[in-house]
């Protein structure tokens, strides 16, 4: 079980190291009226640290490294 938790980890790790953030659009209602609709167009981001990737990273090696001390 630590061995899959520390691939995920590691994986998880490597994308936020290559990738620090992401974008989202979404439509919002700002107004309604007999005519028509109004909408508008917000753009939300999501960033974050690589470090916490680099973190999550060496989190995995030490599952995956302490996972196969116990199978020897």
């Amino acid at each position: 079980m630590q061995k899959i938790i520390g691939i995920i980890l590691i994986v998880l790790g490597l994308l936020m190291v290559a990738f620090t953030g992401f974008n989202t659009v979404n439509a919002e209602r700002v107004m309604t009226l007999k005519s028509g609709k109004g909408n508008q167009k917000k753009n939300y981001s999501m960033q974050w640290s690589s470090i916490f990737g680099a973190v999550f990273l060496i989190e995995g090696a030490v599952l995956v490294a302490s996972n196969k001390k116990k199978s020897l």
